[in-house]
């Protein structure tokens, strides 16, 4: 049997894969192009002659016709079951859904994504007011599809549509970069649902198996430049001594000395603490909460550096639906950036639709509460309590706390996040 058609393109681009994922899901047998340089082979005259906006990928029909963007082509092998393709919606509703996941994903969500993690892996300059903002973005539309998610196996109706391929294979960057284990914890209905997708075995026929990020990728330091050894300089040729100019004639030829830098906050000013809070949070992120990582910070927490404080919304009557509670955390934490250097801590949702409460611990550096978090907009809604680590009550609502769970929560956790 001939092949439907050929997908012009690098394979291992993320657009690609989503047209082949599609193809291998309905059986269309698609052949490919693995040498086709993307940049290269777009740019030649042949090519532009063809699809002048150089963009790739293109499928090209075994009968003639051919079509670009990725989300078109996906689309129009989709259809080519009829109207009862598995892929695509059954009625206009499920239809219209699939349309606005894959446009959220490919507009709004995958701008985000990349202007956050791109900067990192130096596929883009890394202009740190852009990146945060970007960031930002991010975190908030994963919320949003966690909260989604809650109660969804797949995006729209109860079965695999090409929403859940455009929207996963958004997700890989991000799962294989980004979000690392307790990250994973904060987004448990979303992670569950990745899961789910890139299991089927069509993704898997394309993508192979997904190597969850084990620590998020940081932006590389640049290379040092080797200095390069000065010739000894020749002896110079006597000659007769110039008068010395009157001190106020002097040029000064050499650069002054840089005034030394100002620190960026008062708590660069205290003295080094014997804990490195970013040891602690890369402990707790890639140990079990409770025992492995509550050891080590008690064995190493420094008390005269750090302090812990109990954090509780002073408004919990006026909370509703607890996803909405979880993402008033999210939004909270955004507003905290300046004090992510400085700050570690875990807010909990706890109790029921209608009856709910925002509780938790922090600690921070000093022995009292930052400006980096005073100044946060959503400060003045909490209350920030000073805890005694070492009351053994408290040391024990701590330990529930930062691992979610335990007796000593007041209310039965819903959901989390964690400030890290």
């Amino acid at each position: 049997m001939a092949p439907f058609g050929t997908l012009i393109g690098p394979t291992v681009n993320t657009r690609n894969c989503k047209v082949r994922i599609v193809a291998k899901y309905l059986g269309l047998d698609i052949e490919t192009t693995p040498e086709f340089q993307l940049g290269v082979d777009n740019k030649t005259p042949e090519f532009l002659a063809k699809y002048p906006t150089g963009m790739a990928p293109v499928l090209e029909t075994a009968d003639g016709f051919s079509l670009t963007q990725s989300v078109a082509i996906a689309y129009y092998l989709a259809s080519k079951s009829g109207n009862n393709s598995p892929l695509l919606g059954q009625t206009p509703e499920e239809t219209a859904e699939i349309l606005q996941f894959i446009l959220f994903s490919e507009s709004d969500y995958a701008p985000a994504m990349t202007g956050t993690i791109y900067p990192l892996l130096g596929f883009l300059p890394l202009i740190k007011p852009a990146r945060q903002q970007a960031e930002q973005q991010l975190v908030r539309y994963l919320d949003v599809l966690n909260t989604l998610l809650v109660d969804r196996t797949f995006l729209v109706g109860e079965r695999f549509t090409i929403a859940d391929v455009f929207v996963a294979s958004n997700l890989l960057l991000v799962y294989r970069t980004y979000l690392e284990e307790a990250d994973r914890k904060q987004y448990r209905n979303l992670t569950r649902y990745f899961k789910t997708i890139v299991a089927q075995p069509a993704f898997k026929a394309v993508i192979g198996d997904v190597e969850l990020c084990k620590e998020r990728i940081k932006v590389a330091a640049p290379a040092k430049k080797e200095k390069k050894e000065k010739k000894p300089a020749q002896e110079p040729k006597a000659k007769a001594e110039k008068p010395k100019p009157k001190p106020a004639e002097v040029e000064e030829e050499e650069e002054q000395a840089a005034p030394a830098a100002k620190p960026k906050s008062k708590l660069d000013l205290l003295p080094k603490p014997k804990m490195v809070l970013d040891e602690w949070k890369r402990f707790y992120s890639n140990n079990d909460t409770k025992p492995t990582a509550m050891n080590w910070l008690w064995e190493n927490f420094d008390d005269e550096g750090y302090s812990f404080w109990k954090v509780e919304y002073k408004y919990n009557d006026e909370l509703k639906q607890r996803f909405m509670t979880n993402n008033l955390i999210s939004g909270f934490f955004n507003r905290l950036e300046r004090a992510r250097k400085y700050a570690f801590g875990n807010l909990l949702t706890l109790g029921e639709d209608n009856d709910n409460m925002i509780w938790g611990y922090f600690i921070v550096r000093g022995l009292e509460v930052p400006e980096e978090v005073t100044d946060a907009a959503d400060y003045e809604s909490f209350n920030w309590t000073p805890a005694d680590h070492k009351d053994p009550k408290t040391r024990t609502e701590i330990e529930d706390c930062f691992a979610w769970e335990g007796p000593s929560l007041p209310r039965e956790c819903y959901d989390g996040k964690t400030f890290k």
